[in-house]
């Protein structure tokens, strides 16, 4: 039986390396036909990223109620996410004594969205990711 495995693995792989169109690896279209090219991978812009940090934690933290904002190393967060977490969640909590509690919800999207992009506009934070 172990031989047959082993004999099996090798026709297999004699089998792909003769034929690398079929493994859709490679960009093996004919030319002038595009189905063999794959699209780059997406990826996700640096303010993108830290509003949808922000806003997760924000939310989290807003919706329990908790007054303490938790470990920022432990939230995935450099120290200037954090400190943008911080700021919003202290006008949210603001927010909602006067206009209730989706208001605050709504002002957590909108600050940490803006937050973000003034952070992130020209790339990378000056000191690095983690600043």
């Amino acid at each position: 039986m172990r031989h047959r495995k082993l004999l099996c693995a090798l026709v297999l792989a004699a089998f792909l390396a003769a034929a690398p169109g079929i493994t859709g690896c490679g960009d093996s279209a004919p030319a002038g036909d595009s189905r063999g090219t794959s699209p780059a991978p997406a990826t996700t812009s640096p303010e993108d990223l830290c509003t949808a940090l922000i806003t997760k934690w924000g939310r989290q933290i807003y919706d329990s109620g908790e007054e303490t904002y938790g470990d920022y190393q432990s939230m995935g967060l450099s120290n200037g996410q954090y400190m943008i977490l911080r700021d919003t969640l202290d006008l949210a909590r603001a927010e909602r004594e006067r206009q209730g509690a989706g208001a605050g919800r709504k002002l957590i999207s909108r600050e940490a969205r803006e937050r973000c992009e003034k952070r992130y506009r020209h790339g990378e934070p000056s000191g690095g990711p983690w600043v």
